[in-house]
């Protein structure tokens, strides 16, 4: 009697890369303005240096910074500070100009991307509170710039962190 082979089941699906993401809805990215967010590079200075909050996103898991959409009777600047607080509760004082921007694809609850554009403004944290509203939702992480360069998938918000000083 010839013993029976194991079947094999296939390994898990990889997570596509950007690019095959972009290939696969080449129609949604050149239709339509980008979509506008405002974002928060919150920093502090620790005793290494510079230091910068990350966190995850509730639905992928990758590291980004806080970040949201336009909000009524928010400037922008005050919109980024509002994210900074429900994403990671942490408040202080907030650049009223951006120091850069970046690009990036939306992927929205119907299966379709926005591309937008995110104007990002400095807020020094002095203050963190354990409890905020998307406590439990996302992981934080306080690193050096250059390591938090390392974890963000977007190449112009790699750059823009790789060069940041503190307003």
């Amino acid at each position: 009697m010839v013993p029976k082979k194991k079947e094999r089941k296939p390994p898990p699906e990889r997570p596509k890369t950007l690019l095959q993401q972009l290939a696969a809805k080449p129609d949604k990215l050149f239709t339509g303005a980008f979509k506008q967010q405002y974002g928060a590079l919150c920093f502090r200075r620790g005793p290494n240096g510079i230091e910068v909050l990350i966190l995850t996103s509730r639905a992928s898991g990758r590291w980004v910074i806080p970040k949201g959409w336009p909000m009524k009777k928010k400037k922008p600047y005050e919109a980024a500070a509002t994210e900074a607080w429900e994403e990671a509760g942490v408040r202080g004082t907030v650049g009223k100009k951006p120091i850069g921007r970046y690009t990036y694809l939306k992927w929205l609850d119907n299966g379709d991307v926005a591309p937008c554009i995110v104007d990002i403004y400095p807020v020094e944290v002095l203050e963190q509170v354990d409890d905020f509203k998307e406590r439990g939702q996302r992981v934080l992480a306080w690193v050096e710039p250059e390591e938090a360069a390392r974890r963000v998938r977007e190449i112009e918000l790699k750059s823009l962190l790789v060069d940041f000083k503190g307003k």
